[in-house]
């Protein structure tokens, strides 16, 4: 079992296999090596398997820029994305680089031995093992796998039916004929709600406050169309771009004029239901992008509720009580199983302890170099993806780029590379403080700052990333260089153990 690797990735999940394919396609030479703490490929498509799950970004620009989606489902189940990412693993040999059921611990750079040092336990086992490498990424995303938001809800402990977190579905789990409520109005809620409606007696969608609710296609003709002409690749890559485009010009109309798309999307949901719907429970008090969208293919979720086998109410939780749930307004919402769709807990690095010479690294004080590596920390990199617009995009292009700094160091005998910023650059902001969602607000101190100008402000914004990422030079004055060490350079790499 190898111990040591030129490039050491965190997590298996989209933005790790990514990134280990990238580095197979631009920098074959160096030994890579995956440390993943479930037993499978997949990340959060392997961890959420509550009904309905599936992406909430079409497939075309969600899928990776080097390997083609060529399903015409838009908005794809989670099992196929899943089974995407692994046979892209295998594909391009990954797979095999992989260990799993490891979760790390620690992460210590030495400054002495230009290297990082990684404590992992084996859960199954108990037995803790070491890794070394010479460059570390973090492919953990941003939220806590253990255990999702669940709000302290009064007299929770009375109630006698069954209680769910979706990050926790159980196996199996039956819910044919019972009355169902999920708590929440955001992407996993608008999904739960028609997946379940068929089978269950009746589903009431409870929230606090509305969502912005669009529908879109759930299959994609015009691909469909061009397929019977057009070799696979070309049609990928007409459908990626033009669903870019459509996403950042609908961001940045709203941006621009909030009121006329929130107009827009309001009168789509109307359509929908129908004049005599009550159409404050889709009416936000926010403008649309503040929080993210939620897309529904086909209308489905308006399809249920028109339909009567699912219901939105709009009001606040007095209490649990045996039977259901005690609304603010009087009314008693009665259930047999409450989903509590009430989102994520935000968490950096899977949680890892992180140090540079023995000094724990507050990520909450620190900035982002083009949204990729850590201020002051030395031979790491962080892929997170973008929050108003398909995670893939960024994690492709930071995975880019990343290769680009290796390909660099080893060209001209670095060793080391460490983004320093200059004085008074840092804000109070958080990289996601353009989202008002709740679970970007709970976590805010432990998330990385922005940056008062580039390269150290996270714009997620995909015009302006890849060029900075992909054209602009790696040497830009903002990353500070070691060379090769001395007392290292003529010895031999460390072997399997």
């Amino acid at each position: 079992m190898q111990t040591h690797y030129d490039v050491l990735i965190v997590g298996a999940g989209l933005s790790g296999i990514g990134m280990a394919c990238h580095l197979a396609i631009d920098c074959p030479e160096k030994r890579v090596g995956i440390l993943e703490r479930r037993k499978s490929i997949g990340g959060t498509w392997d961890l959420f398997r509550y009904p309905g799950i599936r992406s909430d970004s079409d497939m075309f620009s969600f899928g990776y820029k080097f390997r083609p989606w060529n399903a015409l489902k838009v908005l794809a189940d989670g099992e196929s994305i899943r089974n995407y990412v692994k046979d892209t693993a295998r594909e391009y040999g990954v797979d095999k680089k992989i260990q799993y059921g490891l979760k790390i611990t620690s992460a210590d750079w030495s400054s002495e031995r230009h290297r990082w040092t990684l404590t992992a336990l084996e859960e199954e086992t108990g037995e803790t093992r070491t890794y070394t490498c010479n460059y570390l990424v973090s492919c953990t995303g941003y939220y806590n796998y253990d255990q999702g938001y669940l709000p302290k809800f009064p007299g929770v402990e009375r109630f006698k039916g069954t209680c769910i977190h979706p990050q926790h579905w159980p196996e199996n789990f039956d819910y044919s004929g019972k009355r169902v409520v999920v708590i929440g109005s955001g992407a996993t809620a608008v999904t739960l709600v028609p997946a379940m409606a068929d089978d269950a007696a009746h589903v009431t969608m409870l929230q606090r406050s509305p969502s912005y609710v669009f529908s879109v296609p759930g299959y994609d003709k015009v691909s469909e169309t061009l397929s019977r002409f057009l070799p696979e690749r070309w049609v990928y890559a007409f459908a990626r771009q033009r669903n870019i485009f459509l996403q950042r010009t609908i961001y940045k109309a709203a941006k621009r004029w909030p009121g006329k798309v929130r107009a827009w999307l309001l009168s789509g949901v109307r359509k929908q239901l129908g004049e005599g719907f009550d159409m404050r429970h889709f009416t936000p008090s926010y403008n649309p992008w503040d929080e993210r969208l939620c897309a529904v293919p086909d209308a489905d979720l308006f399809k249920v509720i028109k339909s009567g086998k699912a219901s939105v109410v709009t009001d606040h939780i007095e209490t649990f009580t045996e039977k259901g749930i005690l609304l603010k307004s009087g009314k008693e919402l009665e259930a047999d199983i409450i989903i509590t769709a009430t989102g994520l807990q935000i968490q950096v690095f899977g949680g890892v302890d992180l140090r540079v010479d023995g000094q724990v690294q507050n990520t909450g004080e620190l900035m982002t170099y083009k949204g990729t590596l850590l201020q002051n920390v030395p031979n790491m990199a962080w892929i997170i993806g973008y929050t108003n617009a398909p995670w893939t995009l960024k994690a492709d292009i930071a995975s880019e780029y990343i290769c680009r700094l290796l390909k660099f160091m080893d060209k001209n005998g670095y060793e080391v590379a460490t983004a320093r910023a200059p004085a008074g650059e840092v804000q109070d902001e958080s990289i996601l403080g353009s989202l008002s969602s709740g679970y970007v607000q709970r976590g805010a101190a432990v998330l990385p700052r922005q940056g008062r100008d580039l390269p150290w402000r996270v714009l997620h914004n995909y015009e302006r990333d890849r060029p900075m990422l992909l054209e602009q030079p790696v040497d830009d004055g903002n990353l500070e260089f070691e060379p090769r060490l001395a007392s290292m350079s003529d010895q031999p790499a460390a072997q399997a153990a």
